[in-house]
């Protein structure tokens, strides 16, 4: 209901032979451009802010472009890079990006993919990615410490500059190893990009950096590489055969685009790194040792397409495991309540409750209740008539339930800020007149901001936090705020004390405190929340347990710092205190 963003989506592809047998085989050399359209417009959900394509050709002679980049900015950046493509981008090495903007910034300067050019081939360096890293003050500090003075402050920027210079370094190595042989000249290149190791470089640089990540990038010279965070935060899959490697950001996007089982793809594991090297070579390497295994969950309740096998089959059971809350909601009184979700990402979760209900012979009466228009744009940016047109988002089936007799159950997949609710939503629904509205959410009560790559980085964004903070001050327990914004400051690192808000209170006590804050004025239907438990999420997908955004257990000492002074920010911005 309310879109999050997500930073963002990558899509890989390395030929393994020569153009001619692609263009012999399938009846043109655009072959590997064509999958990467489809792999990049099969991710369109994980970034519609920007997009970006880097290609390198193994077979440019000398003096004549080899590495090539296009970016373009909005919802049809795929497209408009897309048509832009003529012959020159017939190479061997493809790579595109899909971004959503968690920092706030935007243009397309911060469009991935990044390049940092040199006149030797295997300095080049292109560079996207699906991460976002919480120390990366510590590694300005670091390469400035070194001498160095990038010119941009930021992780994408940054992380470039910084495995740029291990790179160079690389090559350094090489070629005083090439001169202690005797080789000259371009003996001395052909040494260095016969024998360059991607797994140097990014064990070198790496290991500095906080966050969840999925890297990808290209050198000049036709190396291509993909590396995932320790935690396993992020996700990445990858199949190869004797004539193409691919990685995306999701199994199904490689299963529709190259005709796969689930089986023939596998899971780049926490820590590791995919190599193709210059001749071809495909290797896994532990590039970092794995930490505690940490797989993104919002991964599997909202951002990943529903149309993986194993997704779908959780997000049917995240459903099944609300029934007996649902059922306390409405009184057992399933006669006299309609079902219906919001559209779309709920849709799954629907049919999960739907079909739960169905084997325990429970009869349930479903409608398509809410609908969703087109997104609404206008001029208007302030005021009343501004919030008038976002309660216009969603639509209704007026007729769809018995006025003043029938409860309405409305599933959806998350309640973050609650601003869809308030603005929209709830005025809506009101006006089908239901004996009670039981709002229903497919993951547990969002309280904690998440830092490696979802955009809510604010406390005070989030419904649940905000209740929190008005339970405490309705029950004047204020000194729990100074104490642990007292603790925030002096001990970041010790552990997220912002737990300790939330602590007093059971989930009850704050769902009628959201309720409370989320009604709009004038509301008449009585209005009831139910969130899935931490231990029904982790019981539907127990293969992804990272779930600091609920829990507050962040998986790296970046979050934990990182929660810390957002609480800080909190009371000394908003409350300020």
């Amino acid at each position: 209901m309310e879109q999050l963003k997500h930073e963002c989506g990558v899509a890989l592809i390395r030929l393994l032979k020569p153009l001619a047998y692609y263009e012999q085989k399938y009846g043109t050399w655009r072959y590997g451009l064509n999958k990467l359209y489809l792999m990049m417009e099969k991710q369109h959900n994980r970034g519609q802010e920007g997009a970006g394509v880097a290609c390198v050709s193994l077979d440019a002679p000398t003096g004549r472009e080899y590495m090539f980049r296009e970016r373009a900015e909005g919802t049809n950046a795929i497209t408009e890079i897309f048509k832009r493509m003529d012959d020159s981008f017939a190479g061997q090495l493809y790579m595109g990006h899909l971004r959503y903007s968690t920092t706030g910034k935007s243009g397309l300067t911060y469009v991935h993919p990044f390049l940092r050019r040199n006149n030797w081939r295997s300095k080049n360096l292109c560079l996207c990615g699906n991460f976002n890293m919480t120390n990366i003050e510590e590694v300005f500090d670091c390469m400035t410490a070194q001498g160095q003075s990038p010119r941009i402050y930021g992780d994408s920027y940054i992380t470039l500059e910084l495995m740029g210079h291990r790179l160079d370094r690389e090559v350094e190595r090489l070629y005083a190893e090439a001169r202690e042989q005797g080789l000259q000249g371009t003996d001395i290149t052909r040494h260095i990009e016969d024998n360059i190791q991607i797994a140097n470089v990014l064990r070198t640089t790496m290991t500095l950096f906080d966050g969840g990540y999925v890297m990808c990038g290209l050198t000049g010279s036709g190396e291509t590489f993909a590396v995932r965070d320790p935690w396993g935060i992020r996700p990445a899959f990858y199949y190869q055969d004797d004539e193409i490697v691919v990685l995306a950001s999701e199994r199904p996007v490689i299963q529709t685009t190259f005709d796969l089982r689930a089986g023939d793809i596998s899971e780049l594991q926490p820590g590791q790194a995919l190599i193709v090297r210059k001749n071809g070579e495909s290797l896994l390497q532990q590039i970092l040792n794995a930490e505690k295994y940490s797989a993104c969950s919002f991964e599997r309740i909202y951002f990943s397409r529903g149309s993986d096998r194993d997704i779908y089959k959780e997000r049917k059971q995240l459903g099944e495991q609300l029934i007996s809350p649902i059922l306390k909601a409405i009184d057992g009184d399933l006669a006299h309540t309609v079902f219906s979700y919001i559209p779309n990402t709920a849709e799954v979760t629907f049919y999960g409750i739907t079909d739960g209900f169905r084997r325990l012979n429970h009869d349930v009466r479903i409608e398509k209740v809410v609908w969703k228009d087109i997104k609404l744009r206008t001029f208007i940016t302030e005021g009343t008539e501004r919030n008038d047109l976002a309660a216009h988002v969603y639509d209704i089936t007026y007729g769809s339930l018995r006025p003043y007799e029938d409860n309405l159950v409305i599933i959806d997949d998350s309640i973050v800020r609650g601003t869809t609710l308030r603005e929209s939503i709830f005025k809506i629904l009101d006006r089908l007149h239901p004996k009670k509205i039981v709002m229903v959410s497919s993951s547990p009560q969002i309280r904690y901001p998440d830092y490696y790559g979802i955009d809510m980085s604010h406390l005070e964004e989030l419904c649940a936090f905000r209740a929190a903070i008005e339970l405490i001050k309705d029950r004047n327990m204020t000194g729990l705020i100074s104490d642990t914004y007292r603790a925030c400051r002096t001990e970041p690192q010790a552990k997220n004390h912002v737990r300790a808000i939330y602590a007093p209170f059971s989930v009850e006590e704050i769902n009628g405190k959201i309720i409370e804050m989320l009604r709009p004025e004038g509301m008449q239907s009585p209005v009831e929340l139910v969130f899935q438990s931490i231990e029904g999420l982790h019981k539907a997908c127990p293969n992804h347990p990272g779930d600091w955004y609920f829990t507050g257990h962040y998986p790296t000492p970046g979050g934990i710092r990182m929660v810390n002074q957002a609480f800080v920010n909190y009371v000394e911005n908003v409350l300020k205190v």
